[in-house]
């Protein structure tokens, strides 16, 4: 889930909610907030002033199907 705030100038700015319900276990939690990351770092130069809030779903699987996942939803916030 993503929420969005345009801001008038700036770079863009990530924000991460993840709990214990998303996953248990700290190593996946922190893997989820890495593709998150990676995908932002990746797409950011197209965002302009935004501040994004990113919620995966519950369950989310860390891996390249998530990474790519989010650079797909990275880019359609660019547009």
């Amino acid at each position: 889930m993503f929420f969005v705030s345009a801001r008038t100038a700036g770079p863009p700015r990530l924000g991460i909610l993840i709990t214990r319900k998303h996953a248990a276990r700290s190593t996946v939690r922190n893997r989820i907030k890495r593709c998150i990351r990676e995908a932002f770092r990746l797409e950011q130069a197209g965002l302009g002033a935004l501040d994004v809030l990113v919620r995966p779903p519950l369950g989310a699987r860390p891996g390249v199907a998530m990474l790519e996942r989010l650079r797909e939803l990275f880019s359609v916030l660019s547009q």
